[in-house]
C-alpha cells in the first residue's frame, strides 16, 4: 500500500461498572498510535445501556472522532496473555488503528434504496476506489439483508462483519449510537486486507434438489416428501425425536458460482408431518439445490484450519498489524470444549496481534449473510 502503514492498538476488559472498564481498556491501549483516527468498540449486551456514554468516554478520552463496532451476546480479543472471549459477563473490546489520512470513510445505516449512500459517498468513493467495507447489521430490520446485497454487489464492496446481538436492543456504532440498517467503514484499495470465512456446519448427506415449494416451505425433495428425505438423511436415531433433530440439523444451500464448495446455513423452523412438509429461515423455489447439515465441533476445528491457511498463504508471508473477527452465538462455548478455541487456532497460525470481535446473530462475508460461521479479517 501507499503511504505510511497503519498501527494498532486494542485491548480487552471484563467484570465491573462501564466507567471502570473503559478507564482500564484505555490503560492498556496507551500509548496510542501516533495519528489514532479510527476506533473498533465491541460490548457484550451487559453493557448496551452504556454504550453511549462509553462511546463519549473513549471519545473525549482518545480525541479519536470516529467509530464503529456493535454489541454482541459475546466479544473476543487477542493481543494479551491469553486469547479471550467473554460471555453473559459486562465486558468491551477496543481496537485502535492510525491509517493515512482520508483513507476511511464512516457511513451510518443503509436501511433502503442506496440512492442516499451513493449521493453523499460519492466524492470520497472517486477518490479513494474502496473494495473493502466493514460493517455491523440489525437484525430485526426488515432491509438490513437487502443492504448487504446492494452494497456488496452495487457499490463494488467486499463486505466483513456481523449483526449485532443482544437481549434488548442490538445497537450498532457508527460515528454515534445507531439502530436499524446496515453501518460501517469503507476502507481505501491503499488499505491491504486479507478476509477468510469458515463454515460451523458439516454435511450429512449428497446435495438434493427442491420439487415443489411455496415461500419458505419446501414441499418435496427429489420427488419425495421433503420429511421423508430429512428424515433419511439425519437417521433413525434422531427421526425418533424430530424437536431434537430441529436444533441439530439445518439446511445448506450450495452458493451459486462458488468454486470453494461456500454454502449458506438456515435453520428449520417448522415440521409439518401430516404433510411431510419442511420449513425454512429462507425463501425457496423449485430447483433450488439443498443438503442437510449439522452443527459438528471437529468439522468446525478442521474448516477453521483451513480457513486461515488460506489466509497465510494468501499473505505470502505478510505478518497481521491486526484483525477483527466475527463470529456466530452459537459458536464459542456453546460449540467448542476448549474456551477461545477460535483465537487460539488463529494465534498459533500467526502469532499474537491486536484483535477484537464479537459473537453476533449472523455474519456476513462479500454480498451474503451467513450463520454458524466465523469471518476473519486481517490487516497486512
Amino acid at each position: 500500500m501507499s503511504g505510511a502503514a497503519p498501527r494498532f492498538r486494542a485491548a480487552l476488559a471484563a467484570d465491573g461498572a462501564w466507567s471502570a472498564l473503559a478507564k482500564s481498556c484505555l490503560d492498556r491501549l496507551e500509548p496510542l498510535p501516533e495519528g489514532a483516527n479510527l476506533g473498533f468498540l465491541y460490548v457484550t449486551d451487559a453493557l448496551a445501556d452504556d454504550l453511549g456514554s462509553i462511546l463519549t468516554f473513549l471519545r473525549e478520552r482518545t480525541r479519536i472522532a470516529d467509530w464503529v463496532g456493535a454489541v454482541g451476546l459475546g466479544i473476543c480479543a487477542l493481543g494479551g496473555a491469553e486469547p479471550a472471549e467473554v460471555f453473559e459477563r459486562p465486558a468491551l473490546a477496543v481496537l485502535i488503528a492510525a491509517f493515512p489520512a482520508d483513507t476511511f470513510l464512516v457511513f451510518p445505516p443503509v436501511t433502503g434504496e442506496l440512492d442516499q449512500f451513493e449521493a453523499e459517498t460519492k466524492a470520497w468513493r472517486h477518490r479513494q476506489k474502496p473494495v473493502l467495507g466493514i460493517v455491523h447489521g440489525d437484525p430485526r430490520h426488515a432491509g438490513t439483508m437487502r443492504a448487504v446485497t446492494d452494497l456488496g454487489r452495487r457499490a463494488g464492496l467486499f463486505l466483513v462483519g456481523g449483526l449485532s446481538a443482544a437481549r434488548a436492543a442490538p445497537l450498532q456504532v457508527a460515528g454515534r449510537v445507531v439502530e436499524g440498517g446496515l453501518s460501517g467503514v469503507m476502507l481505501s484499495s491503499e488499505i491491504s486486507v486479507a478476509t477468510g470465512l469458515s463454515q460451523g456446519c458439516a454435511p450429512i448427506g449428497p446435495v438434493r434438489r427442491v420439487t415443489a415449494a411455496q415461500g419458505n416451505v419446501v414441499m418435496t425433495i427429489d420427488g419425495e416428501p421433503a420429511l421423508d428425505i430429512f428424515k433419511a438423511s439425519i437417521g433413525e436415531l434422531l427421526s425418533r425425536d424430530l424437536r431434537r433433530a430441529a436444533g441439530l440439523v439445518f439446511a445448506g444451500f450450495p452458493v451459486a458460482g462458488s468454486d470453494t464448495g461456500d454454502y449458506l446455513v438456515r435453520h428449520l423452523v417448522g415440521i409439518d408431518p401430516e404433510h411431510g412438509w419442511l420449513a425454512f429461515a429462507q425463501d425457496v423455489a423449485p430447483g433450488d439445490p439443498l443438503f442437510f447439515c449439522r452443527r459438528d465441533p471437529a468439522s468446525a476445528v478442521a474448516d477453521l484450519d483451513r480457513m486461515v491457511a488460506g489466509i497465510k498463504s494468501r499473505a505470502a508471508g505478510s505478518a497481521p498489524r491486526a484483525g477483527l473477527y466475527f463470529s456466530c452465538v452459537a459458536r464459542g462455548p456453546n460449540l467448542f470444549s476448549r474456551p477461545a478455541e477460535e483465537l487460539g487456532i488463529i494465534r498459533a497460525a500467526f502469532g499474537d496481534f491486536p484483535l477484537v470481535g464479537f459473537f453476533g446473530n449472523g455474519e456476513i462475508s462479500n454480498d451474503r449473510l451467513y450463520g454458524y460461521t466465523g469471518v476473519l479479517a486481517l490487516f497486512l
